[in-house]
């Protein structure tokens, strides 16, 4: 496939969006401003009144919308794409992102990657046998702050981790009620693999390595799924892990994540909000100070022309999926401690 060119001459990428929901709209109004690197060939999306609410964006931006065509199968025929960024619910993600990786398409994945550790296994056996590109769009992996927060940890400066805290919060209850979010079946979980998903793979990254030993307690809180969670955790170093997720707060949208090691800690948000660092010798965190992002997309752009390895690949996704698997089933067993992978 041969990617088409802006006016200067730069190749673009020609992608397809699978899913024109609210998320895909708030990642729309930044593509919409890549548009030297980027083209939007087509969509997939069986809602028609979706569809017509991204539409509006172009429209807004002075731009042609891109056609819709529901079918995937159909939409995957078409020979002038490069890559699709798939939005849509929990559920259909696994299947969606085999098809289209392999149609010969790299793929950018909105979160969490899929439904459970089986599901993360065959898709990275599909990623390596189409040898296409998969990234998964979390904001924390994909941002300047984590990536630089794992880079400082990996480095030795702060030592040994000792233990990692992160908390999460949202008003998710109120206006989820109702939505296909709420729904077990279709979207895998509750608040905790929704948003909190977020704090699950932000935390599972900056760790870099395996957790091997769970315990968790989720309240529905009246609803079909968990709004409220605490889990505890131990990654394969012996570091300890502790993460706190309220998904019927009055107060918006927060989060925190601390890495507290031998020489000092890091702090960070569960979509890489912010980066302080606080050195044995230093009296308080310091912010460091990073380049704004343009969002995921634009990372996925970097990796596709390899000026940077891949901040979220499958990897990642199965070791999150592995951490969810053992908290649903710690969870259902009041607390009971379990063994990752088990």
């Amino acid at each position: 496939m041969t990617e088409s060119r802006s006016g200067g001459g730069t190749p673009r990428v020609r992608m397809a969006f699978v899913g024109c929901g609210g998320m895909a709209r708030h990642h729309t109004r930044r593509i919409l401003m890549q548009q030297d690197t980027t083209e939007v060939k087509i969509v997939c999306e069986p809602s028609g009144q979706s569809y017509e609410a991204f539409c509006a964006l172009f429209d807004e931006a002075g731009e042609t919308p891109p056609p819709n065509e529901p079918d995937l199968e159909k939409m995957l025929a078409c020979d002038e794409l490069d890559a699709v960024f798939i939005i849509t619910p929990h559920v259909l993600h696994f299947a969606q992102a085999k098809a289209c990786l392999e149609a010969g398409l790299d793929v950018l994945l909105e979160k969490p990657m899929v439904m459970n550790a089986q599901e993360a296994v065959e898709l990275i056996e599909v990623r390596d046998r189409s040898k296409r590109l998969l990234s998964v769009a979390f904001n924390g992996s994909m941002s300047p702050q984590v990536r630089t927060g794992t880079k400082i940890l990996r480095s030795g400066k702060l030592g040994r981790i000792l233990t990692i805290s992160g908390v999460a919060w949202q008003n998710w209850m109120s206006f989820t009620t109702g939505l296909w979010r709420q729904d077990p079946e279709v979207a895998g979980g509750g608040f905790l693999f929704d948003t909190g998903a977020h704090m699950l793979n932000t935390i599972s990254d900056l760790a870099g390595e395996d957790f091997v030993e769970v315990a968790a307690w989720m309240e529905n809180e009246g609803a079909p799924v968990d709004i409220l969670s605490v889990v505890i955790a131990r990654l394969k170093s012996g570091a300890l892990v502790s993460m706190n997720a309220a998904g019927n707060t009055n107060s918006g949208i927060g989060s925190d994540v601390r890495v507290m090691c031998e020489k000092g800690m890091l702090q960070t948000g569960i979509w890489g909000e912010r980066l302080l660092v606080q050195e044995m010798e230093d009296e308080a965190l310091t912010p460091v100070e990073l380049p704004e992002s343009l969002g995921t997309w634009q990372q996925f752009l970097r990796v596709r022309a390899g000026e940077i390895e891949n901040p979220c690949p499958p990897e990642i996704g199965l070791r999150m999926a592995r951490l969810w698997d053992a908290i649903k089933e710690s969870a259902g067993q009041g607390g009971r401690p379990v063994t990752v992978g088990s």
